[in-house]
């Protein structure tokens, strides 16, 4: 989606050449759409009306999260541990955590949401609008941080990056130059130099996954999303959207998912790493890898359902799909 330059210096809430002063920038425009009166994740049907993600994949998912939320409470030395299911959607990951924990393992559970509790939640979920504090075990966060807004930044024709100012219709317009935090930000993890090259300013990402870790007394956080290091930006970014499970033009006004990919990179701390979700998965026993043909004739019941969940398996890991999912994880 490309700006239309018109070389002034206006911030947020620039007046038009009609009068009408409702362009401001993406950030206040996607907190608006995404999470304002009548946001489009404040709907009943909730992000899995729209889009899936890796929860919704496979059951295979909640379990490999369940055997890395026991690795960390052994690490812990035992006793209770808390899971913290950042950006909850409808309490999908929570629930299906809690069912493939062994009965008697003592965890607190906490969905951090906006929208309101879903009816028919398991009661041993506690449902929050920000994650507890000092908690010691796992926080997992699958894609929060795409959703959380940023502004979006432009070079101008001169090579200079600008802010770009959207109207709830999707039109666009360069406003004043990125200055400041933002501005150092762009210089240190996302430069433009050519006119036309964008970017999402990811400020406001690496500020809620700090917030986010430091909730934790100890144990591990872990963001995954779509990404990209600082070696391989995308040269006109990946703001886009999402409705009734079909990409769209990212228009805000509600209708629909509004969403970048996320320079995590930028938000990891110190000591923290960055791996393939096909390979974190593959550590926590879910590989895609086919069940044994013998299996076919000694059981072939047993062998039908290795083989659907080796499918499931192989979605979750596949290159080129979510396989490509990055996991940044931050101990505590």
């Amino acid at each position: 989606m490309g700006g239309a330059v018109d070389g002034s210096d206006g911030g947020s809430g620039v007046t038009d050449e009609a009068g009408v002063g409702d362009w401001c920038g993406w950030r206040e425009a996607t907190e608006r759409a995404l999470y304002g009166p009548g946001g489009f994740y404040l709907r009943p049907e909730g992000p899995a009306g729209h889009f899936r993600t890796s929860v919704h994949a496979s059951p295979l998912f909640a379990g490999a999260v369940a055997r890395l939320l026991q690795e960390v409470a052994a690490e812990l030395g035992g006793g209770e541990v808390a899971f913290v299911d950042m950006g909850a959607g409808r309490g999908e990951l929570v629930t299906g955590v809690l069912a493939a924990l062994p009965a008697d393992f003592p965890v607190r559970a906490y969905a951090v949401e906006r929208a309101a509790r879903p009816a028919g939640l398991d009661a041993r979920v506690a449902w929050v609008a920000e994650p507890p504090q000092g908690v010691r075990g796992l926080l997992f966060a699958n894609e929060w941080l795409d959703n959380v807004p940023v502004d979006v930044a432009e070079a101008d024709a001169d090579g200079v990056p600008r802010q770009v100012l959207v109207r709830p219709d999707g039109t666009e317009r360069l406003g004043a130059r990125v200055a400041d935090a933002d501005a150092q930000w762009l210089e240190r993890w996302w430069p433009l130099r050519e006119p036309g090259a964008r970017a999402e300013v990811g400020l406001a990402r690496d500020a809620a996954w700090a917030g986010a870790v430091s909730t934790l007394s100890a144990g591990l956080a872990v963001a995954v999303d779509y990404a990209h290091t600082v070696d391989a930006r995308p040269p006109f970014g990946t703001l886009t959207g999402f409705r009734a499970g079909r990409e769209c033009a990212p228009v805000p006004d509600g209708s629909c998912d509004i969403t970048s990919h996320v320079a995590l990179d930028a938000c990891a701390g110190p000591g923290a790493e960055l791996v393939p979700q096909r390979e974190a998965l593959s550590h926590l026993g879910v590989t895609g890898a086919r069940p044994p043909l013998s299996l076919a004739s000694t059981d072939p019941a047993a062998y039908v359902r290795a083989l659907s969940l080796a499918g499931e398996a192989a979605e979750l890991v596949a290159r080129g799909g979510l396989g490509d999912f990055m996991w940044l994880r931050e101990r505590v």
